[in-house]
C-alpha cells in the first residue's frame, strides 16, 4: 500500500461531500493498493507538470528530476490511519481480490472514491459494491477502468497515457469540459480532440468497460451539471446495456441543462450477421434498444448534440463550444494562439534516451578479464569449454584471469605448484590460528576463512610482493648480493622473503631445499616468478614492475592459503570443540 502524501489531518469524523464537489482537486491525496511502479511514476509525472507538491516516504520514485520516497504500508487500516487526508484509493488488485479490498476500503470514513483497475471482477460482487457505495454516498470508478483525471489538479491510474500525451492534450491546466466515457483508449483520443477544439478538459472519467460499472454516465454527468467549472459536457458511450438512456431521461426532464455532445460507438455492429462481442464485457447489444443507432437517436431526440458518425464528433464539439464562447459562457478558443500556461520541462528517463541513441555515459565498472554475455563465459577471451580440455588446469584459469595471457603449460604448471606449496603452513601461523579460533567460537565457514585472510600482510604472506619488489629493484640497479644486503641495512629495512621462525639450515624447509635457507618460501616464489615473467617474453619491464606493486603475487598466496584455511575451518567444525583457550604452545597435531 503506497501513499502519495505524508500530510495529516484529524480523522475523527467523515468528511462532508456534496454532489457538486469534484472527485479530485489540486490537494487530493491517494492511497494505492497493490502498487505498480510505472503507473505510480506516471501519476507523479503529471503532478510535476501540474506543479503539485512532492510527497515523502519510502518507495523511491521521481518527482521531476528529484528522487523522492512514498510511504509503504502492510494493510489499508495502517495506511488510512497514517494518511487520513487521502480520500482516493487506486486499487491494482487482481480480479480475484479487487472486490474484497474495495469493500474494505469503503468502510473507512476517509476514503471517498475507489478506482478499480482489474477487468473481469465477478458481476455479483460488483453489484454488491455498487449497492454499498451508494448506501455510504461514496464513489467507485471501474472495474476495468484506466482511471480519471482533473486537468491541472490530479490524475489517477493510466488515464491520459504518456507524458507526451498529457502535454499534447494540455492536461496540465484546467479547461471547461466535463468528459465521461467507457473506453480508456478512446478517452485519450477525445482529450486530444478537446485540446484542438475547446479550451480543454476540466475533468475526465473512464467508467470502465464491464457490464456493471461502479458509477455510470448519468452519475458523473449529474456532477458536471452541478459543477460551476464545467460548461460543456461530452459523453462517449458504446453499444450494449442501457446506461445512456439514464442520460436521455435527465435531458428530457430538464435535469441536465448544460449542452451535451454525445456519441455512442458500435454502429458497425449491424453490418455483422450475428451478434458480435466487442472489446469490453458490456459492449454487446442484446436487443435493438441496446444498439448504438438506437441510443444515438434517443440522445439526439432528447436534445444532445449527436453527430452522424464518430468522424463528425470533433466538429460537433467545436461548434458547440464556439456557440458557448459567442454567448460569453466560455472563453473564446483560437488554436493558433500560443498556450498561455507553460508547464515545467519534463525530464526524460536515461533509459529512454539511451534506447534512442541520444545519450552516452561512461561505464562505472569495467572488466577486461571475462565476459558472460555470450552462450558461455570466457576467461581472457578463451571459452570455459576450451579450458576443460586435457592438460588444462587452475593455473591456466589464473593465467587468463590475472595476467590476461594464455601462458605456456610450463608456466601454468608452476602456478599450480605454488598453490600446492603455499596452501598451508600449519595451525600455528597467524592465518590458520585466527581461522581456528573463529571456528571454535562457532562462526560460519566464510567468516572463519575471512578472519584468517585478513592477517595476510607484509609479515605474513605479503612478503612475496615485498620480496619481488626489492629483488627487482636491486637487479635493475645492478647491485651485487652483498651490495644489496648492505643497502637494505643502511636504510634500516628488513629484507622480505628471507629466513624462517622455525626452519633453519639444520631443519630444512623441504619446499625450498636450500641448506643455507637464505630464501624462505615467500622469497623463493618471488624470485621464481620474476624469472618466469622475464623468460616467458610475454611481459615488458614496466608491466613486471607494476605487477609487483599491486599485489599479483600476494594474490597467489591468498588463493593458496584459502585452501588451507577452509580445511582448518572444516576440521574444527567437525571436532566441535568449544573455545576455552588457545595459547601458541598448546597446539596438538593429529594426522588421521
Amino acid at each position: 500500500m503506497a501513499a502519495t502524501s505524508s500530510n495529516a489531518v484529524p480523522a475523527t469524523d467523515a468528511p462532508t461531500w456534496t454532489n457538486d464537489t469534484p472527485l479530485f482537486s489540486p490537494t487530493t491525496r491517494c492511497l494505492i493498493y497493490n502498487p505498480k511502479p510505472n503507473p505510480i511514476q506516471r501519476q507523479l509525472d503529471f503532478d510535476y507538470l501540474a506543479r503539485r507538491g512532492a510527497a515523502r516516504g519510502r518507495h523511491k520514485v521521481f518527482f521531476g528530476s528529484q528522487e523522492i520516497f512514498l510511504d509503504i504500508f502492510g494493510n489499508i487500516a495502517d495506511a488510512t490511519a497514517a494518511h487520513p487526508e487521502a480520500d482516493v484509493m487506486l486499487n491494482f488488485a487482481s480480479q480475484r481480490s479487487a472486490a474484497a479490498s474495495t469493500s474494505e476500503a469503503l468502510d473507512y470514513p476517509s476514503i471517498r472514491t475507489v478506482v478499480i483497475i482489474a477487468e473481469g471482477v465477478p458481476e455479483k460482487e460488483t453489484r454488491k459494491l455498487i449497492a454499498k457505495s451508494k448506501r455510504l454516498s461514496k464513489w467507485i470508478i471501474g472495474p476495468a477502468t484506466v482511471g480519471g483525471i482533473q486537468a491541472g489538479a490530479f490524475k489517477i491510474g493510466d488515464t491520459a497515457g504518456t507524458v507526451d500525451n498529457i502535454l499534447a492534450c494540455k492536461l496540465y491546466r484546467p479547461g471547461s469540459v466535463g468528459f465521461v466515457s467507457k473506453s480508456g483508449g478512446l478517452s485519450n483520443e477525445c482529450y486530444n480532440i478537446l485540446s484542438r477544439t475547446t479550451n480543454g478538459l476540466f475533468e475526465g472519467i473512464a467508467i470502465g468497460g464491464d457490464a456493471y460499472p461502479g458509477s455510470n454516465f448519468a452519475d458523473h454527468i449529474l456532477r458536471y451539471q452541478a459543477m460551476d467549472q464545467v460548461k460543456l459536457i461530452v459523453m462517449l458511450g458504446e453499444l450494449g446495456g442501457d446506461a445512456e438512456y439514464d442520460v436521455v431521461k435527465l435531458l428530457k426532464d430538464g435535469t441536465i441543462t448544460k449542452p451535451v455532445v454525445a456519441w455512442v460507438s458500435g454502429t458497425c455492429a449491424t453490418m455483422f450477421k450475428t451478434e458480435v462481442q466487442f472489446g469490453h464485457a458490456g459492449a454487446k447489444s442484446g436487443s435493438e434498444a441496446e444498439s448504438a443507432q438506437a441510443k444515438n437517436a434517443a440522445l439526439a431526440e432528447a436534445g444532445a448534440v449527436v453527430p452522424t458518425s464518430f468522424e463528425g464528433f470533433e466538429q460537433a464539439i467545436a461548434d458547440t463550444y464556439a456557440k458557448l464562447a459567442a454567448d460569453g459562457v466560455v472563453p473564446a478558443f483560437d488554436p493558433n494562439e500560443p498556450e498561455p500556461h507553460v508547464p515545467p520541462t519534463m525530464p526524460v528517463d536515461y533509459e529512454t534516451f539511451a534506447a534512442e541513441g541520444r545519450v552516452r555515459r561512461a561505464t562505472g565498472i569495467v572488466s577486461t578479464i571475462c565476459d558472460d554475455r555470450g552462450e558461455e563465459p570466457t576467461y581472457g577471451g578463451v571459452a570455459i569449454s576450451d579450458l576443460m580440455a586435457a592438460e588444462r588446469g587452475i593455473g591456466d584459469a589464473i593465467s587468463l584471469l590475472w595476467f590476461k595471457r594464455d601462458l605456456p603449460r610450463w608456466a601454468t604448471r608452476f602456478i599450480e605448484l605454488v598453490l600446492v606449496l603455499c596452501a598451508d603452513h600449519g595451525p600455528c601461523v597467524s592465518g590458520a590460528h585466527n581461522t581456528i579460533v573463529a571456528a571454535r567460537a562457532g562462526k560460519d565457514l566464510v567468516s572463519c576463512v575471512a578472519s584468517g585472510l585478513l592477517t595476510i600482510g607484509p609479515r605474513f604472506g605479503g612478503a612475496i610482493d615485498g620480496a619481488a619488489q626489492v629483488f627487482l629493484d636491486a637487479h635493475d640497479r645492478g647491485l651485487e648480493p652483498d651490495e644489496f644486503v648492505a643497502d637494505m641495512k643502511r636504510r634500516g629495512l628488513r629484507i622480505p622473503g628471507i629466513g624462517h621462525r622455525i626452519k633453519s639450515a639444520d631443519n630444512m624447509d623441504q619446499r625450498v631445499k636450500a641448506r643455507n635457507l637464505v630464501l624462505n618460501v615467500d622469497g623463493a616464489v618471488a624470485n621464481a616468478f620474476l624469472d618466469l615473467w622475464a623468460s616467458s617474453s610475454s611481459f615488458g619491464r614496466e608491466e613486471i614492475k607494476e605487477m609487483t606493486q599491486i599485489g599479483y603475487l600476494n594474490g597467489l598466496f591468498v588463493v593458496a592459503r584459502s585452501i588451507g584455511l577452509v580445511g582448518h575451518s572444516l576440521d574444527q567444525m567437525r571436532l566441535k570443540q568449544p573455545l576455552y583457550r588457545h595459547p601458541w604452545d598448546d597446539t596438538a597435531y593429529y594426522c588421521e
